[in-house]
Formats: C-alpha cells, sequence, structure tokens
C-alpha cells in the first residue's frame, strides 16, 4: 500500500507521544516507589491496602472499583496479600470477600506511610510549586476524563 503521508502528517517524535511519555512517568513513579519502599511491596498492593485501611471489610468488587482494577487481578493480589497475613478475606454471601487488614498489615502501612509524602515529594521536586498542583490537577483531570463513568470513584478532577 503506497504511503500517502505528506511532510505534514509526519509522525510526531516518539519522546512527545502522549502514550510514551504517560509510560516513562509511570516507570519513574515505580522506580521511586521501589526505592523508598523496597520491593517487597508494589504500588498496586499498597493501593489495595490504602483502600481496605480507608475502609476497613470492603468486597473485593467494590475494592476492584475503587483502585480500578478488574475484579480477577483484584482477587489475585488479595490471595498474595493474604499469603503475607496482611490481609484476611472473610467469605460473605454470594461467594463475595469482605477484606481487612491484619495487624501486620497494618504495621506495614503504618512503616510506608511517613515516606509516602517524602517519595512523592521527590518525584516532583524538579517542578516549580505552581507546576506541582497544575501538574496534579491536569492528572486528575485526565483520568477522570478518561475513565467510564462505571468505573469513577474518587478520581475527580478538580475545577477545570
Amino acid at each position: 500500500m503506497p504511503d500517502n503521508r505528506t511532510a505534514i502528517d509526519a509522525p510526531i517524535p516518539l519522546q512527545a507521544e502522549p502514550g510514551h511519555l504517560i509510560r516513562r512517568a509511570h516507570q519513574l513513579a515505580v522506580g521511586t516507589f521501589a526505592k523508598t519502599h523496597g520491593k517487597q511491596i508494589t504500588p498496586v498492593q499498597y493501593a489495595i491496602l490504602r483502600a481496605l485501611q480507608d475502609t476497613p471489610g470492603m468486597d473485593q468488587v467494590t475494592l476492584a472499583d475503587r483502585v480500578a482494577l478488574d475484579t480477577s487481578t483484584t482477587a489475585d493480589i488479595a490471595a498474595r496479600l493474604d499469603t503475607k497475613g496482611w490481609i484476611v478475606r472473610e467469605l460473605l454471601p454470594r461467594r463475595q470477600r469482605a477484606l481487612r487488614l491484619t495487624p501486620e498489615g497494618e504495621a506495614v502501612l503504618a512503616e510506608m506511610l511517613p515516606l509516602v509524602e517524602p517519595m512523592y515529594a521527590q518525584l516532583l521536586d524538579a517542578l516549580e510549586p505552581a507546576e506541582r498542583e497544575e501538574f496534579l490537577r491536569l492528572l486528575r483531570k485526565f483520568v477522570h476524563l478518561n475513565t467510564p463513568a462505571s468505573d469513577d470513584q474518587s478520581d475527580t478532577p478538580d475545577e477545570a
């Protein structure tokens, strides 16, 4: 098939593509998380523990929505956290499970939480304070506008 593109239609450089930049930002965030907290916990596991800290006894389906994962991935991660002794899964009617942090899970979070704010400050340190606020505002808006209404829990944007 002939290439009918003109110079005007030339693709943008890879380093300027939104998908590539989002992937790189994700790599930077995950790398900073691992440097700060080690490799015994992943950012997704942390998100699950935080969600359960905020809402103890949440069922797995609600948890999956809250942390923006599919239910089977959430169930797999919950099983791993249960094996680590960080959560307990209580069987509910209709084959659902209520999830709660164990004292060990609470201790893991208690150790992590004082490091979270400085970790994110370090990650965003290259930006001026006003740029940080704008970056986070736009990131929240981007996530909100690209999340189907049924999945949208709390990622609401600030005023646009």
